[in-house]
């Protein structure tokens, strides 16, 4: 069987079919551009760090970087300011009656494994630095593991002095963490006379050291899990956790091929944050509040010390001693000796981040093992639980007075609600969980702050 083919077309069939054409055919429209599709890498946030808090240099080093990584803003404005702290010195300072408050600060980044961005962030940080004052970063920043014998040796009183100054970054801090939970040693109680005055002592075997005059900074790293498994609640309550600026971090966007920050585009910011620094070298002066905002500090004062319950009020608990420092270095980066509302402001801003964070770790958790235990198990029922099923969960070996202790401790926290429950006999005491008190509201600013 052949192929049948169709005979062509003539010129006259050509003609015809062309007069049956219209004169004006319609256009293909063009395909629209296919949509591009947003990566949301990071989750929706409780709270966001406040437009205040990046005031003057600080902001702009923020908004600089910001656009060219994925690490969190507030990641990099913290580790800022505590890079500049230390590398300022112990010389520009507040008085609070004789404590001297210097401008070195505990920043701890708690965000997802990997997935935060929290190393990230610091390269930029130490990248910065580097341009600025590459001694002090090539010697006087350490990621070698903390350790009470080691730090007091780095620092060792010697003649002739040496660098009193020290930023310890431990991207590993749950293993820190780990070895103060474990070893019960001294290197929490080093780490809180460094925060306090830079006054060092250790009894090494028979060798006593000391380190005078220290400025020790401290930025570290870890993940939520982490902290719950590996904070001591001793340490919590014994002043070490409210040393610390908790700093809840995401990854804030999607970058697949990295930044391109241009060297030209950091110029501006390393000329104005080397002249902060040479003006913190030569400067030991006490740093004052002016007319503004003393009067804006005698505002905010009563918020600041007012004591909180729970693990997130031992967290909290130097509100206003952390408020001071963070206005201090604000201070210090404008080259000022006074600190201005404007400094002020931005401090308090970037304490209600650290505080919404701090609440957010800890809510309404007391660091009590037998009052979180109750806690736990009453928010598990649906019911409630009665006295004597509280008191079975510890199966004789806690008393009762510690249980109805531990009972009116949670009741003060606003996490249970307790009712009578008719029965045959005496009514039975029921404990039931607040729906939604799972964190305690940070201090909210005033209006105007």
């Amino acid at each position: 069987m052949g192929i049948t083919r169709r005979p062509y077309a003539d010129f006259a069939e050509l003609e015809c079919r062309r007069a049956e054409l219209p004169e004006n055919p319609p256009q293909p429209q063009p395909e629209p551009p296919p949509q591009r599709v947003q990566h949301l890498c990071k989750p929706p946030k409780k709270f966001q760090l406040r437009e205040q808090a990046l005031y003057g240099l600080a902001g702009q080093v923020v908004r600089t970087l910001a656009p060219h990584t994925e690490a969190d803003p507030a990641a990099i404005l913290l580790q800022f300011l505590a890079a500049f702290g230390n590398a300022a010195g112990p010389g520009p300072h507040c008085l609070v009656g004789p404590a001297r408050h210097r401008l070195n600060l505990f920043v701890v980044l708690v965000g997802e494994s990997s997935k935060a961005r929290k190393g990230t962030s610091w390269s930029h940080i130490e990248r910065l630095f580097a341009e600025v004052d590459q001694p002090w970063v090539n010697t006087r920043i350490t990621t070698a593991r903390l350790g009470a014998a080691g730090l007091v040796h780095a620092l060792r009183d010697q003649q002739p002095p040496t660098d009193r100054r020290l930023l310890a970054v431990a991207e590993e801090f749950a293993a820190v963490l780990h070895t103060i939970k474990r070893a019960k040693g001294h290197l929490s109680s080093l780490l809180r006379c460094a925060w306090d005055n830079g006054d060092l002592r250790l009894l090494d075997g028979s060798t006593p050291l000391r380190a005078t005059n220290t400025h020790i900074s401290l930025i570290a790293h870890i993940t939520e899990r982490e902290l719950a498994q590996n904070l001591d609640p001793t340490d919590a309550h014994n002043g070490f956790a409210n040393r610390c600026l908790w700093t809840s971090v995401y990854r804030s966007q999607c970058l697949p091929c990295g930044g391109s920050l241009a060297p030209h585009e950091l110029a501006p910011i390393t000329q104005q944050l080397r002249q902060a620094l040479d003006w913190a070298a030569t400067t030991d002066t006490v740093l004052r509040r002016d007319q503004a905002a003393e009067s804006l500090w005698e505002e905010c004062y009563p918020d600041l010390s007012q004591a909180r319950p729970g693990l997130f009020g031992a967290a909290t608990s130097r509100a206003e001693a952390q408020v001071l420092r963070l206005s201090a270095v604000y201070a210090a980066l404008d080259r000022s000796s006074l600190i201005t509302l404007p400094h002020l402001q931005a401090a308090l801003a970037a304490w209600e981040y650290c505080s919404a964070t701090a609440s957010e770790l800890f809510g309404t958790s007391t660091g009590d093992i037998t009052a979180d235990r109750i806690k736990v198990a009453i928010e598990e029922s649906k019911v409630g639980l009665s006295r004597d099923q509280i008191r079975g969960l510890f199966h004789g070996h806690v008393t009762r007075d510690k249980i109805e202790a531990a009972l009116e401790q949670l009741m003060s926290l606003g996490v249970l609600t307790h009712h009578l429950q008719p029965g045959r006999g005496r009514p039975a005491s029921v404990w039931s969980a607040i729906p939604g008190a799972e964190t305690i509201d940070a201090a909210t600013p005033r209006e105007g702050t």
